[in-house]
């Protein structure tokens, strides 16, 4: 790039503040300022895609050398296979029929319930003794264990 010492700077800062005037510099300055900074963005936004379209070719060229790989342990797989069915039906072998498996009983459902419940506790002795039988609700329960008023 362009090599500006601070000698040259300064003579360019002193060109333009005679050119422009005083007034005008500032704002001239913060517009430089602003369009640097837009080329900087762009400029890294640019080296930005082109790591990216690198990265991509290089993923691309190693997604064809594993799938290349992939065809070649296929390929050999299916020459030793062909091989070994070569040499199978090649070889007569003795068929010898396997001894029938034991019968096991077949499996019978208890049929069940299990959401019918019959207890065994008659009615009369839970009302007796206190048993809980069927659900409160909230403001029943408070009424049941309010305490009592003495007069």
């Amino acid at each position: 790039m362009l090599e500006l010492g601070i000698s040259k700077l300064a003579l360019i800062g002193a060109v333009a503040l005679v050119v422009i005037g005083p007034e005008k510099l500032p704002r001239v300055a913060r517009t430089v300022g602003t369009l640097l900074g837009k080329a900087q963005r762009y400029v890294n936004d640019v080296k930005a895609e082109v790591n990216r379209s690198m990265e991509l070719d290089e993923l691309r060229k190693m997604k064809d050398t594993v799938e290349g790989a992939a065809r070649d342990v296929e390929q050999s797989i299916r020459t030793e296979a062909e091989g070994v069915k070569q040499q199978l039906e090649g070889e007569s072998l003795p068929f010898t029929p396997l001894e029938t498996p034991p019968d096991y009983p077949q499996y019978k459902h208890p049929r069940k319930n299990w959401r019918l419940k019959q207890g065994a506790t008659p009615q009369w002795y839970k009302a007796r003794n206190g048993v809980r039988t069927k659900a409160l609700s909230g403001a029943a329960r408070v009424a049941r264990y309010r305490p009592h008023k003495f007069n």
